[in-house]
């Protein structure tokens, strides 16, 4: 799990876009224009559900700990962008889902557990990152540049690409989201995850990711959502439940280095809990 941090009351305005007929991975146009409702991509449709929640959090304001917030989905959006764009497709089955950014995971490439060797050497994700408003003087945004490795992203990314090989055979079948965008830190830089925010503010922020996560889900059509982490696995079966959206819920470890058990071996706990839940047979291209 981690954090992702601004101040709701000095989040910049949003970098986003669509250019005519061009993809938007290669589109360098900065203002998003909605496409309408008819005939819409699973990706389009699945950025329409971030950009009305990044408009919501915008509203949201946080109180100690919480000094810093940062919203990779509106500084980085360039390269989350082209995630999306290239890898959410029609008729995939599974949904990762993990709790909100690490800092030096998708804070830096806006691409969930976004590890930057992962997401440029092997997602192949290109694109510019800007910086949040607010910067903690140690927390600095260097983007696809960033050489500092984030232990969970290299985790995750790493497992899937020994399966797969290539990331199209992943992308097949599964795609992976992030519930809350946001990443939180405390004056001295430490990272707050959303389960450390005070209660009110913490449901506030959750309510709407709730939502989001609902629709992103629809707007997908998967089949199951399997929560990397047990926060995220309980919130999502939650907000699923009471949205009434059916689709099965599962999780599997985290891949945090704070969790001794990952440490252990997260890819073989991994493997045996996707093969327990009828996945591991996704990845095979015999």
């Amino acid at each position: 799990m981690s954090g992702d941090d601004t101040s709701a009351d000095e989040t910049g305005k949003l970098a986003c876009g669509h250019d005519g007929d061009k993809p938007l991975c290669d589109s360098k146009e900065q203002h998003f224009k909605p496409t309408p409702e008819v005939n819409l991509t699973p990706s389009s449709r699945f950025l329409q559900v971030e950009l009305e929640l990044n408009a919501h959090l915008r509203r949201l304001t946080f109180s100690d700990p919480v000094r810093y917030i940062y919203n990779p989905l509106e500084y980085a959006w360039d390269t989350h962008r082209c995630y999306v764009e290239k890898y959410c497709r029609g008729g995939q089955r599974i949904l990762f889902l993990g709790m909100n950014p690490g800092p030096f995971g998708m804070a830096q490439t806006g691409v969930p557990f976004g590890e930057v060797k992962s997401v440029v050497d092997w997602l192949k994700i290109t694109g510019q990152v800007g910086h949040p408003p607010d910067e903690h003087p140690k927390r600095r945004i260097t983007g696809l540049a960033c050489t500092q490795s984030e232990v969970s992203g290299a985790r995750f990314w790493g497992f899937f690409r020994k399966l797969c090989v290539d990331p199209t055979l992943f992308f097949q079948h599964c795609f992976v989201h992030n519930l809350c965008p946001l990443i939180f830190m405390s004056a001295s830089g430490k990272n707050l995850t959303p389960p450390e925010l005070p209660l009110a503010e913490r449901e506030s922020l959750l309510a709407f990711c709730d939502t989001a996560l609902c629709q992103a889900v629809e707007a997908l059509g998967v089949s199951m959502v399997i929560g990397v982490g047990r926060v995220a696995e309980q919130r999502a079966r939650r907000a699923l439940l009471a949205a009434g959206v059916n689709v099965r819920v599962e999780g599997i470890m985290h891949p945090s280095p704070r969790n001794p058990r990952a440490n252990k071996g997260w890819e073989d706990e991994a493997k045996t809990k996707l093969e327990k839940l009828g996945v591991m047979s996704l990845f095979s291209s015999g």
